[in-house]
């Protein structure tokens, strides 16, 4: 029998302006918040100003640090962290997607330990982050419910992750509201971030039977979202199903980690700046094949629970949404595939995972 343990300490509070009809929740973490944003996608998603009239309600007063960068570096948390220091928060409220939530949990640490930014990764700290709120405005990273930072790292040409539980939010807001107005493209990139989430976790060593329960709930919720993908049209009720799928995302991986798709993906993203969901989704197919020799049982449920033949039509589907892989030259190849071996997610994917096996998938995709 498999031992495990499953911790998700995040409130999750569902539903239309809930943030300013349950603001009383943000008392608890003290009179002084430090909102940590980009510079304008929180205004325009409306999140923003239901946040300021949550904390005035409260008397709650607040700085606002926007000047979170897209991929944030370690500079840029850094920057963050200053403004803590000074400011003297109590929490931290976060808004915006995967980049702006994953500062603020770096910001968070920061605030409450004077070190360098890049002894972030040693994962251990003499002092306990800040409590963190967080409003997710994209429907893709999950990062609302993660203990996940993740950032880039230019002196290494990646990203890297570093995590304590401290950092999950202490609540999640959730409202599909602050992602009515996201274009098509970042809809579909985001929600193909929120779907490799789900079935990396699900195809990962690590998964659980809990887990998959989250799992295999939020593929099906994506799945009654894809012919609005395709059609580039969406209602709310399926804004709201891609922002469930993508929290339930979130609490997936929060356990099971994800895998080689992710470790693939990071180069692509930095090397050939493409979105972070767009870089994984267009390994999905190759990924499905590959680990179809080594969990066919799993891999066939993945493509049942989306209503899929087979993992052809995955990959036409992540075209149809993203659009081709980049033309990438046999010597990115192989620097991409040595750069992923040396992941940890590499060891939670399925079957011995090699340089060739990655270059195969990178090659082939």
């Amino acid at each position: 029998m498999q031992s495990y343990s499953f911790f998700m300490p995040t409130k999750v509070v569902h539903g239309e302006k809930e943030l300013v009809a349950q603001a009383e929740q943000l008392r608890q973490f003290g009179k002084k918040c430090l909102l940590v944003t980009g510079k304008n996608s929180a205004r325009l998603s409306g999140a923003l100003d239901d946040a300021e009239e949550a904390l005035k309600s409260q008397g709650i007063g607040y700085e606002h640090f926007d000047r979170v960068e897209n991929n944030p570096s370690l500079e840029n948390v850094a920057a963050g962290g200053e403004v803590a220091r000074r400011y003297k928060p109590d929490f931290i409220l976060a808004i915006g997607g995967g980049s702006p939530l994953d500062a603020a949990k770096a910001i968070a640490t920061l605030a409450t330990n004077q070190i360098d930014p890049d002894e972030l990764y040693s994962n251990k700290f003499d002092h306990t982050p800040l409590p963190i709120v967080a409003i997710p405005t994209t429907a893709g990273t999950g990062s609302e419910v993660t203990p996940y930072s993740i950032l880039t790292v230019p002196e290494a040409e990646t990203k890297r992750s570093f995590s304590v539980p401290e950092l999950f939010p202490k609540i999640a807001f959730l409202d599909w509201r602050y992602t009515e107005n996201l274009p098509v493209p970042i809809t579909r990139d985001t929600a193909v971030d929120a779907l490799s989430h789900l079935v990396e976790g699900y195809l990962s060593r690590r998964a659980t039977g809990t887990s998959d329960i989250f799992s295999e709930q939020g593929m099906r919720l994506w799945a009654k979202c894809i012919p609005a993908l395709r059609k580039g049209e969406f209602r709310p009720e399926d804004r709201d199903r891609l922002l469930v799928a993508s929290t339930l995302g979130g609490i997936t991986i929060s356990h099971t980690g994800t895998t080689l798709v992710h470790s693939l993906g990071y180069s692509l993203t930095y090397y050939h700046d493409l979105p972070h969901g767009r870089a994984n989704g267009v390994l999905m197919g190759e990924y499905l094949r590959y680990t179809a020799k080594h969990a066919p049982e799993q891999v066939s449920n993945v493509l049942g629970w989306l209503g899929l033949a087979n993992a052809d039509e995955l990959a036409t589907l992540m075209k149809d949404l993203l659009g081709p892989m980049v033309a990438l030259a046999e010597d990115e190849i192989k620097e991409y595939s040595a750069k992923a071996i040396r992941t940890k997610n590499i060891g939670y994917s399925q079957g011995e995972v090699t340089e060739d096996v990655l270059s195969k998938i990178l090659r082939d995709s």
